[in-house]
């Protein structure tokens, strides 16, 4: 069985078309420093309803007592949780999965790679990675939605940048909204030139990370150096 503990909700504010970010304060529990690894998630419930899956957006901190989190609308518990006024209590568990291997990735360039929601694991990353800049080659971040609204954080995507972070966004349907950049899928703009010593992370829907992976190990990156944080 789960352990739960209780949180608070700190904040709730949109994030992009149909994506809300939640804040949970967990000061006083157990829960403080448990968060290891980017790109691990936790499960959170209300009552009433069924537990649900959520990726830590925020990185670790030994001493933190705020995780963040990015909400898709759309199901019962994300939209129960959009509507929660500061202070309203969710429960919690501590941090599963392995997350992302930042070790793994010192001393090499790393590919980043998200769509949807999916940034909100790879943001926990981005924000590790900035702490220690140097450790690593160069960082290309993949980020696609479907819409040029759909892009969570582009609030951030320059303090990203200005970190040592290429971005690198695509629109999987434009439609009539004027987006100028990239379309199509994040797979379809690595380059010409072929990647060497490089590692991937990826999280996102099930086909992006098919489609990423059978193009990285098709231009020789090992799929041992492919990385999904589950």
């Amino acid at each position: 069985m789960p352990d739960w503990h209780p949180a608070t909700v700190s904040d709730t504010s949109p994030a992009a078309d149909g994506l809300t970010d939640l804040v949970l304060d967990i000061q006083g529990t157990p829960l403080v420093g448990t968060h290891a690894h980017p790109g691990q998630y936790v499960r959170l419930r209300l009552t009433g309803q069924e537990e649900g899956i959520f990726a830590i957006a925020s990185p670790p901190d030994p001493r933190g007592t705020r995780w963040e989190f990015l909400l898709k609308d759309g199901s019962p518990l994300p939209d129960a949780l959009i509507r929660l006024r500061p202070g309203a209590r969710v429960d919690v568990t501590p941090p599963e999965g392995k997350g992302f291997p930042l070790e793994r990735a010192r001393g090499h360039d790393l590919l980043l790679f998200a769509t949807g929601s999916g940034i909100s694991a790879i943001r926990s990353v981005i924000r590790s990675i900035h702490r220690e800049r140097g450790a690593y080659g160069r960082v290309t971040l993949y980020f696609g939605a479907r819409t040029p609204s759909a892009f969570a954080y582009s609030d951030e995507l320059h303090e990203w940048e200005a970190g040592g972070v290429r971005v690198v966004r695509t629109v999987s349907q434009p439609g009539a909204s004027g987006w100028q950049g990239l379309t199509g899928y994040v797979q379809a703009h690595l380059g010409e030139e072929p990647p060497r010593d490089v590692v991937a992370f990826l999280c996102g829907q099930t086909e992006m990370v098919q489609g990423v992976k059978a193009t990285l190990q098709a231009r020789g990156v090992p799929k041992s150096a492919i990385y999904l944080n589950y």
